[in-house]
């Protein structure tokens, strides 16, 4: 896909290039919903959660379509969506990676080629039931822009939902979004939140979107939905996927709390880290020539202080250095997020 996508871009323009445009325009608009679901190794799962979905979209009466994104799989997952696909030409759309480059770049394809006004994000493990997506439509004509489910009661060993837990109360915390669920896969999203070009997804910030998504001015919401054990597969939650969640927790921390002034967050801590580290060298110059009478280089909390007040300069020089690239890097749209404009040519 991604050589033909390249070769049909070296093609010169034609003089009906404005009614392609066009006619694709209307194709999207005519697309009511969009599921996106990446798999990676979930032959067992592919036909059984098709089967489920598209019974419950049949209900809404909505045009639709499934996109599923083929993670890099080993086994025969591909086999089963392109299966799908040959007998829902019309429906089922498949994205497959060379590899496993991971979830977020999988929802970024999946969002990229999606055409419909609402788009779903589900796993491919059958632990998201379709039954709920009637439920997701009636957050968001309450005038929500993101919905996100929250698996209650979860129905995971303890070794996947205490690390959860913990983690989840911890970005609810730091970050103000009255989530309890925010690594749940199962969403929905209006067109304008995963059309925004300021809301960047990469490395694993899939998680984080309805942070993003709230610090961006849209309106998000969560709903407890039914979670089924899994069945079929193994699952992909590790040690590892927990600490770069953290890793990321922290960056997202940063890009949405100090990402327009970041000297504000280098600078008070490098006046803090400096101020230390003097009143340390203070304390062992008074204590060393007026109390102890002892030379000043045999007292090892001088070297502490010393290397303090280095830290605190190079916290600021740090925070201005950020200052400039965010000069430099200065682009008007990203200070502010639009919803609605009236009389305005």
């Amino acid at each position: 896909m991604q050589q033909m996508e390249m070769s049909s871009l070296a093609i010169p323009q034609r003089a009906d290039t404005a009614v392609t445009a066009t006619a694709d325009k209307e194709k999207r608009q005519g697309v009511g919903i969009s599921v996106v679901i990446p798999v990676m190794n979930e032959q067992e799962n592919i036909r059984p959660l098709f089967e489920r979905l598209i019974a419950q979209l049949e209900e809404l009466g909505q045009s639709y379509e499934v996109i599923f994104v083929d993670d890099g799989s080993t086994d025969n997952t591909f086999a089963e969506v392109k299966a799908l696909h040959d007998e829902h030409p019309g429906i089922v759309r498949v994205i497959r990676f060379r590899k496993n480059f991971g979830k977020t770049p999988a929802l970024v394809a999946g969002f990229s080629r999606c055409r419909g006004k609402i788009v779903f994000t589900m796993d491919g493990d059958l632990q998201d039931d379709p039954a709920e997506i009637p439920r997701f439509l009636e957050k968001l004509e309450e005038g929500y822009d993101l919905v996100s489910g929250w698996k209650y009661p979860r129905l995971d060993p303890i070794t996947k939902t205490f690390p959860s837990r913990v983690f989840n109360a911890l970005v609810r915390t730091l970050t103000g979004v009255p989530l309890h669920d925010i690594n749940n896969g199962f969403k929905a999203y209006r067109r304008e939140v995963i059309d925004d070009a300021y809301l960047k997804l990469y490395g694993e910030f899939h998680r984080f979107v309805p942070v993003m998504a709230q610090w961006r001015g849209y309106r998000v919401t969560e709903i407890k939905v039914r979670h089924h054990p899994r069945r079929f597969g193994v699952s992909k939650f590790g040690a590892r996927r927990f600490a770069r969640g953290l890793i990321d927790l922290l960056n997202v921390l940063f890009l949405t709390t100090f990402l327009r002034t970041p000297l504000r967050f280098f600078g008070p801590f490098g006046f803090w880290t400096f101020l230390l580290g003097l009143l340390i060298d203070a304390w062992v110059v008074i204590r060393s020539r007026l109390i102890e009478n002892q030379p000043i280089h045999t007292q090892p909390m001088l070297f502490v202080g010393i290397l303090l007040m280095i830290f605190g300069v190079q916290f600021v020089l740090v925070g201005l250095q950020s200052e400039m690239i965010r000069h430099y890097a200065f682009q008007p749209g990203e200070e502010y997020s639009i919803k609605q404009e009236i009389d305005v040519q």
